[in-house]
């Protein structure tokens, strides 16, 4: 039996928008985790306590969701014009290993705030009271993040009264914008098509529409695979049948999509694609009790991610919602009414969220310069991690 002793690594707990996650500063790692790998890996595993046959991650940082298994490193930007490189990684909860093939738009949230507590931004571009500018590398999908940060006293200002559906307590808020937010992998539509037809065996036959814009993801309707669009997380995450079709229909997309070449690919690769059904607006009763009229929203979002409904929204997939919302004839244009429109409100199972994009065409193809929308964030906890030294 090992008795080699613990390491300590600084760390700050954060919680970003509605999902929570260790983050690092590069130069604060182990030397060996400083560079992508297996001992990077296996660090970050041990740390938020995967994998974990009994998927509870009691031994570690994580909350045993997809919201709550995940893993940030920000150093000073490589890249010119920036100030910060994110790199995200989605740890799995019962399996071995890292998914660093997206990003996680609710901790971009973080990033800025961690960032400038970090002392990674330029003092000289932080004001004494007002908002700070964080222009981020997010590395995963080599794209562009700007975080406006407010700062008061010359700090992060944290509490605020900004209020976040999927989260309990109000806090200041933090606007981002996603530029140029096709993923790094290809074009926005790798198809060519706003609209295909998915043909999954031994599932069926859907239209889908599927895009890469803040995460690459498959766009279904509702009523073509037998729900509403306003299903809560118990409806689909203790239903075996439907995670099982969920997944089968994500892995058949992302072959059409270009993302993989065979359907057994799709295991080492949970993060991405997102999988997303849309519904027309309707009444609905959200999770924490509160009724969500169906005037108040253009359509109804529900989405997967690491194979189990999402509690709220992933921060990516809102970004893929707003762009998609905002390109005629979508899957996600059409459940809302297939008007142009720059701004989407849509219903989630915590309540709803409001995401803007503009859409132009270049030429055959679909483009957006940029997705806008507000989410929070808060340090829960900072100091040191601990992990066994040989555990890396």
């Amino acid at each position: 039996m090992s008795s080699v002793p613990q390491v300590k690594i600084p760390a700050t707990y954060m919680r970003g928008g509605t999902s929570k996650g260790v983050f690092f500063r590069l130069q604060d790692l182990p030397v060996s985790a400083q560079a992508p790998g297996t001992a990077r890996d296996a660090l970050l595993l041990r740390v938020i306590g995967s994998p974990d046959p009994y998927e509870k991650q009691i031994d570690g940082m994580g909350g045993a969701t997809s919201s709550t298994s995940k893993t940030v490193i920000v150093a000073k930007s490589t890249q010119a014009d920036h100030d910060v490189d994110y790199l995200f990684g989605q740890v799995s909860i019962d399996k071995a290993f890292v998914d660093w093939s997206g990003n996680c738009g609710n901790l971009s949230a973080a990033v800025g705030p961690f960032a400038i507590a970090g002392g990674l931004v330029d003092k000289a571009k932080i004001p004494q009271n007002g908002l700070c500018t964080v222009k981020i590398w997010q590395a995963n999908i080599k794209k562009t993040i700007i975080a406006h940060v407010p700062i008061t006293n010359g700090e992060v200002q944290e509490t605020g009264d900004f209020e976040l559906d999927g989260v309990t307590f109000p806090a200041a808020e933090v606007q981002l914008e996603f530029m140029d937010p096709a993923d790094g992998e290809g074009s926005m539509f790798p198809t060519g098509n706003v609209v295909d037809d998915l043909d999954v065996p031994g599932v069926g036959k859907f239209k889908a529409t599927l895009i890469n814009a803040g995460i690459p993801t498959i766009f279904l309707n509702a009523e073509d695979i037998g729900y509403k669009g306003t299903e809560l997380q118990t409806d689909i995450n203790s239903d075996a049948k439907a995670l099982a079709m969920f997944e089968t229909i994500r892995a058949h997309g992302a072959i059409k999509m270009g993302l993989i070449k065979t359907v057994e690919e799709a295991a080492s690769r949970q993060h991405t694609p997102k999988v997303a059904f849309v519904g027309k607006p309707t009444d609905y009763k959200s999770s924490s009790g509160k009724d969500v009229k169906a005037s108040e929203i253009d359509l109804n979002v529900r989405a997967l991610s690491m194979g189990k409904l999402h509690h709220a929204m992933m921060g990516t997939c809102a970004v893929a919602i707003g762009t998609a919302g905002a390109v005629p004839g979508t899957l996600v244009n059409l459940a809302a009414g297939g008007k142009d429109r720059e701004v989407v409100n849509f219903g989630h199972p915590s309540g709803t969220l409001r995401v803007g994009a503009k859409a132009a065409k270049d030429g055959n193809e679909w483009v957006v310069t940029k997705a806008i929308m507000s989410r929070s964030a808060r340090v829960l906890m900072e100091g040191f991690v601990r992990v066994p030294g040989d555990a890396f």
